[in-house]
């Protein structure tokens, strides 16, 4: 069934401005600058890169952001017929400051924002059941309203035979306690097939700073996942699939600006590998091509600012690869 459709990938989530940290000014005051981002188009930008056909499901608000949002997303080759521009609520914000040790501090203006205003009723149901796979995190779920409709998006996308695949993408910001968060990232973990989870985020989950430790427990815990992908920053990329285990370390090549984005771009690579290759009998082989690729794409997102926009082309990230 997952052959026979008209989109590769469809997304469902928040779409934003990230304001990221650019120095300070002459007067000494900080400088922002306005990257369109958020999660969910970012892997569907990598995705355009790589020559698929996507599509996303949201909502900003009727703004000069919201604009801008829609305006880029069609530029990247996104299908935008799934978002919706709210009168009421303004496009959500975010200020995102760099550490010196590359860690970054975020600072969310949602209180509410466009994005967790999407109602199930607004859902474009016949795109996501038209889809190879169906993406999706957690920024969708911090809310009653928006949470519903994420759900009855999975189920749309999940019915018509697609693929899931799950991001939590935890914020602790965002979520009225973290008692929520660990729940509502346990019924995407229940849901999906494909996993893409950071290193604090499977520690998180299952209390362990060990990954073969923790992919275990999550394994145990929901034997749906197929393959569990950890990402693990600058240290590189595993993959847990059946009984085996694959570690690439990252590109470490220099010019790392910052890494917003880096692990949308892992995560876009990952789905192309598997539209290409499905889920089915993949050997260590395969999976360390997969994560080869999808680290060498998100080195290069680490060399730009922001993410939709920074997006590397495929014969960039195979430079890469055919020089190391």
């Amino acid at each position: 069934m997952m052959e026979n459709k008209n989109r590769d990938v469809v997304a469902l989530g928040e779409l934003l401005i990230d304001f990221t940290d650019s120095g300070l000014s002459a007067q000494g005051n900080p400088l922002f600058e306005a990257n369109p981002g958020g999660a969910p188009c970012n892997v569907l930008a990598m995705l355009q890169k790589l020559g698929r056909r996507t599509a996303f499901v949201g909502k900003v608000g009727e703004d000069m952001f919201g604009s801008l949002l829609r305006k880029v997303c069609e530029e990247a080759g996104i299908c935008m017929d799934g978002l919706i521009a709210d009168r009421e609520v303004r496009t959500t914000l975010t200020f995102v400051k760099n550490a010196p040790d590359g860690d970054r501090e975020f600072s969310f203006f949602r209180n509410p924002g466009a994005d967790m205003m999407l109602k199930t009723q607004e859902l474009p149901e016949d795109m996501l059941r038209d889809t190879r796979i169906f993406h999706f995190g957690t920024l969708s779920m911090t809310h009653e309203g928006v949470r519903e409709a994420t759900k009855s998006a999975v189920a749309m996308a999940k019915e018509s035979g697609a693929l899931l695949s799950f991001d939590p993408n935890l914020r602790p910001p965002l979520w009225p306690d973290m008692e929520t968060a660990k729940e509502q990232i346990r019924w995407g973990l229940s849901q999906c097939d494909i996993l893409k989870i950071a290193d604090n985020e499977i520690e998180f989950m299952t209390g362990e700073t060990d990954f073969d430790k923790g992919a275990a427990a999550l394994k145990t815990e929901f034997p749906n996942l197929t393959p569990i992908n950890v990402t693990a920053g600058a240290e590189g990329s595993y993959s847990y699939y059946g009984d085996e285990k694959v570690y690439v370390p990252s590109f470490r090549l220099g010019g790392t600006i910052e890494t917003t984005g880096a692990g949308d771009t892992f995560c876009a690579c990952v789905l192309n590998y598997v539209l290409d290759h499905g889920l089915e009998g993949l050997t260590k082989e395969n999976l360390r091509d997969m994560l080869r690729f999808a680290n060498a794409a998100a080195y290069l997102v680490t060399t730009k600012k922001g993410a939709i926009k920074s997006m590397p082309e495929r014969g960039q990230v195979e430079e890469i690869l055919n020089a190391c």
